[in-house]
């Protein structure tokens, strides 16, 4: 069970009901616990039998992008408990964003910058070269060609998953 989304975005609503058979609202209250780059705290507020969790965008806009780890914890009369751990991207806000923002992320700046040195090598002989007491030396280039294949691989993965594809190709099978 997943109760949060895997991004959220700052500058906009944040609102996720949660249903919780096992400590339903009124009785519980939820409290929803992130740690990254800021510390973020939402309490729930009840909605019949379900919780909801809610920031306004005018809450959002202030929070810092990145990585997060969640906590969703559920307590009544003295009791707590974890519901649910996991991980949460915060994605700018990009109303806000100032000149020069880079929206790519890790895996696309990496294989960029990586096919970017392969087109540049077209015009360089040199693997290795010294003037004076200084020398440089150039990453083979069969090591750039597997670098830039681990990445497509990963980027292409990445597009699978956020498609909602598993693990590889699914292959139909009759019998």
């Amino acid at each position: 069970m997943s109760t949060l989304p895997g991004e959220i975005g700052a500058g906009v609503t944040f609102k996720v009901t949660a249903c919780l058979p096992v400590y339903p609202a009124p009785d519980w209250s939820i409290d929803l616990i992130l740690r990254g780059p800021s510390q973020i705290d939402i309490s729930s507020v009840s909605n019949f039998e379900n919780h909801e969790l809610r920031a306004a965008a005018s809450v959002t806009k202030g929070w810092k992008p990145g990585r997060y780890r969640y906590e969703i914890r559920a307590s009544s009369d003295g009791d707590v408990v974890t519901v649910e751990t996991g991980e949460v991207k915060i994605a700018p806000d990009l109303a806000a964003q100032v000149e020069g923002y880079d929206g790519r992320d890790h895996v696309r700046r990496v294989l960029d910058a990586i096919e970017a040195v392969i087109e540049n090598r077209a015009t360089i002989d040199q693997q290795h070269y010294q003037i004076n007491n200084r020398s440089l030396t150039r990453t083979p280039m069969s090591d750039l060609l597997k670098l830039r294949d681990k990445y497509r691989a990963e980027l292409a993965g990445q597009k699978r998953a956020r498609r909602g594809g598993g693990l590889g190709p699914r292959y139909k099978v009759r019998f």
